[in-house]
């Protein structure tokens, strides 16, 4: 493993650091005052998003994506973390694994007007009774002469305000889940309330009922009875890049603005860096940034190997999530009364922070994984000799 970076990827982050300086940043506290994107900063950012090359960037060339490997997205969505959860959404897409499933004329009307941003898609399958635990859902869609029809309620439902389709996962059998994409606007779909949260202003969480909505049979995607593969392989991805890299770039960011206040603020006439309790928050924080990026990395390595990352992906989850939620607590404590004061971002940092630990498989269901692997598996899997 060498994860020394080449050129191409300095110009790449370099190039992804500049968008989100002068596109992005600009829009954050409107964001946060308004409570959402006006929908010409969204079209806009997204244009921009687009023309950088970095729309799609987890999908093949040949489909109009960015073709990247699993470590040089890795090394976009740690830059991702600097700014805003919407404006990423917004700029950059989500266009999800499991479309590459698509064959015949889904590829026409699903997976290539994703890839080319002209359609956007939501992937549902957090539902009120099952969250992560995404075997429990009760959503169920019966066989019928012409297709399907689909019953149930998903929440938490993010992208859900401007998506064209949704990949939602079904039961369709006792002990069997597919995945269907669900066009906006059929008949008994129905869009709920917007779920406020503390953090992540601007993003929308919605509720999504399905009253009798009637599918064709080519809204199924891949084969009856695959879709709880898909939805876990989409997740994985997920809690790597959007979890894992994004908390470390965000802690990062919120490390540079500690140290910068460590050097500038005086007490006592003295700066507040020569503390030695500061100094041990800064060391911390240094510390264990570093090592959740190395997880990171070496988790998209894996995949990029073809190698099977399902428990280093675990640990990433709890390691990176739980590390920003450290690093803003001691950014909270070193700014003081300022830091929890609107007036600056700390306290925003501090709320949108706290979703990691929970989204995409609370921080407790993975240590659970990770314990029961350890047990089977032994010094595999934490001694890189066995």
């Amino acid at each position: 493993m060498d994860f020394s970076l080449n050129d191409e990827q300095k110009m790449m982050i370099e190039t992804v650091r500049r968008f989100i300086a002068e596109e992005l940043k600009p829009l954050e506290d409107e964001v946060e005052q308004q409570g959402f994107l006006s929908d010409a900063h969204a079209k806009a950012i997204h244009a921009k998003g687009k023309a950088l090359g970095l729309y799609g960037m987890n999908m093949p060339v040949e489909l109009g994506g960015g073709g990247m490997s699993n470590l040089d997205r890795i090394l976009c969505e740690e830059q991702f973390g600097h700014t805003t959860d919407i404006l990423v959404r917004r700029a950059f897409g989500n266009v999800y694994e499991p479309l590459l499933h698509c064959k015949g004329e889904q590829i026409d009307r699903w997976l290539k007007p994703s890839v080319e941003g002209k359609r956007t898609c939501a992937i549902c399958i957090t539902e009120p009774g099952a969250g992560s635990d995404a075997a429990g859902i009760k959503t169920h869609a019966k066989k019928t002469a012409t297709g399907w029809v689909l019953n149930g309620a998903k929440h938490f439902i993010s992208d859900g305000e401007w998506s064209d389709f949704f990949l939602v996962s079904a039961k369709t059998g006792e002990k069997e889940i597919s995945m269907f994409m669900v066009d906006k606007g059929l008949p008994g779909f129905t869009v709920g309330k917007d779920q406020k949260m503390m953090g992540l202003r601007g993003t929308p969480h919605l509720e999504l009922f399905f009253d009798n909505v009637p599918l064709e049979d080519a809204a199924l995607l891949g084969e009856q009875g695959q879709g709880f593969k898909l939805a876990m392989g989409a997740l994985n991805v997920v809690r790597l890049a959007q979890v894992g890299a994004r908390a470390v770039g965000k802690a990062s960011h919120v490390c540079e603005l500690m140290t910068t206040y460590a050097n500038d603020r005086q007490q006592f006439n003295t700066r507040i860096g020569d503390f030695q309790m500061v100094q041990q928050m800064l060391a911390d924080s240094v510390i264990e940034i570093n090592a959740a990026r190395w997880m990171v990395y070496q988790a998209a390595w894996m995949l990029d190997q073809g190698m099977d990352a399902r428990e280093q992906i675990a640990m990433v989850k709890v390691h990176a999530a739980e590390t920003l939620g450290r690093v803003v607590d001691r950014a909270v404590q070193i700014f003081g009364g300022m830091g929890f004061c609107k007036e600056l971002p700390i306290e925003r940092y501090y709320r949108d922070a706290r979703i990691y630990r929970i989204y995409d498989g609370t921080s407790e269901i993975h240590r659970g994984v990770i314990a029961k692997s350890t047990l089977k598996k032994g010094a595999a899997l934490f001694d890189i000799h066995r």
